[in-house]
């Protein structure tokens, strides 16, 4: 269960400055938001028009890549680093459609995610769930808590979606990843997606400038050579890091190129 209990994390949400996981929530069609969300999310969409569809495809990577990974390289295990407000195909929800047995811990550090955190840790009867109150940068403390759930003997699906953005630091925000992958067995995997810089998409460089003077947390953009070295080290699965809207999205009906860049490796 949570370490902290969610009527105290209720009391931590500052709900007078639009919060980033409340924003993708409501792009994303959740109630999980409020007034001052809305209206900065309308705003941000005014500076960049295609920021709800790739909000929307960045959520369908997740579920593709749990999908693969489930399905393809056998993976049961899932340390779900930055979760977001919980709402449709969860990573657990996904996983364990296909897999029941399927264990996921989640971290994060919003007091509004927190309090939701009882939707995350709905379980099939033969997998698992846990729920951790954590900064990703606190690395011995996540990989501690996950190894309670999971079987760090085993392969494990390190998930990282729209988290490493937080961190502005370039050294730093390497480091944190190099460490989480280096507490996973050989065969554990790194899905990672990150919002992105690029001089043919100007309204996204926009739109977090608006985020970061009037928002928090801050974001950090880096290129899609910058994303790519997270996966430094790792064998890179087909396609490599791509548009999330473009990472084996076979037949789905998805721009063909967003400001959020992903990719699967696989640690050997």
């Amino acid at each position: 269960m949570p370490e902290t209990e969610p009527e105290t994390a209720i009391s931590r949400v500052d709900t007078a400055r639009p919060h980033t996981a409340r924003i993708w929530n409501y792009w994303l069609g959740g109630k999980d938001n409020y007034e001052v969300d809305q209206e900065a999310g309308d705003r941000i969409r005014e500076l960049h028009p295609g920021i709800g569809e790739y909000a929307r495809a960045d959520r369908l990577f997740l579920g593709r890549a749990v999908r693969h990974l489930v399905t393809n390289e056998g993976i049961r295990q899932f340390l779900d680093v930055g979760t977001g407000l919980p709402t449709a195909d969860n990573t657990h929800e996904v996983a364990q459609r296909l897999a029941p047995e399927s264990r996921v811990v989640y971290v994060d550090n919003d007091p509004l995610v927190l309090a939701h955190a009882r939707a995350l840790l709905t379980s099939s009867p033969e997998g698992r769930t846990d729920y951790l109150d954590a900064d990703m940068r606190d690395v011995d403390t996540i990989l501690e808590h996950a190894a309670r759930t999971l079987d760090f003997s085993e392969p494990v699906a390190l998930m990282l979606l729209g988290v490493v953005i937080f961190i502005d630091d370039d050294t730093e925000a390497y480091d944190v990843v190099r460490r989480l992958l280096d507490g996973l067995p050989t065969g554990s995997h790194l899905v990672l997606s990150h919002t992105v810089t690029s001089p043919a998409m100007p309204d996204v460089d926009a739109a977090v400038a608006f985020w970061n003077e009037h928002g928090t947390p801050r974001l950090t953009q880096r290129s899609p050579a910058q994303v790519a070295r997270f996966f430094d080290g790792l064998e890179l699965l087909e396609p490599g890091v791509v548009s999330c809207s473009r990472w084996r999205a076979g037949t789905a009906d998805l721009p063909d190129e967003v400001a959020m860049f992903a990719g699967v490796g696989r640690k050997s």
